[in-house]
């Protein structure tokens, strides 16, 4: 998926999540990119960010994402926005909702194009001591 701003990215993900399409998010991701899984746990590389977002496509529910604002400097851009997946727990079938502040740092690649080098969907919450 071709994204020619940062401010983009967020409507990519949702865009993606919502149709299932796993390979549409890797590819929003740099190979060797970050995906916080829970404040303080990070899946390094896209095999590990696969297994991630497969994960978060388990409870079936639909991602909104609000882009609050981007800062960009260079070729490096910081992203902040605010997000929420309700949905069912895949595991007992409960109505769940999850909902957070994120913060990712992207990078222009040198098609022009943006990837997430680092996606934290818990921006808000500290990794546990």
């Amino acid at each position: 998926m071709s994204v020619p701003q940062p401010a983009d990215l967020h409507a990519a993900f949702v865009a993606a999540f919502n149709q299932g399409d796993v390979d549409a998010l890797i590819d929003l991701y740099e190979p060797d990119g970050a995906f916080i899984t829970s404040p303080g746990t990070v899946a390094t590389g896209l095999v590990a960010i696969r297994e991630a977002i497969v994960g978060l496509l388990a409870f079936q529910g639909r991602v909104t994402i609000n882009t609050r604002w981007v800062t960009i400097v260079g070729d490096i851009a910081l992203l902040h926005g605010d997000w929420n997946l309700p949905g069912t727990n895949p595991t007992d079938g409960s109505a769940i909702l999850v909902e957070a502040l994120d913060t990712e740092v992207a990078r222009r690649q040198a098609d022009g194009t943006w990837r997430f080098v680092i996606d934290d969907p818990f921006g808000n919450v500290a990794p546990s001591a």
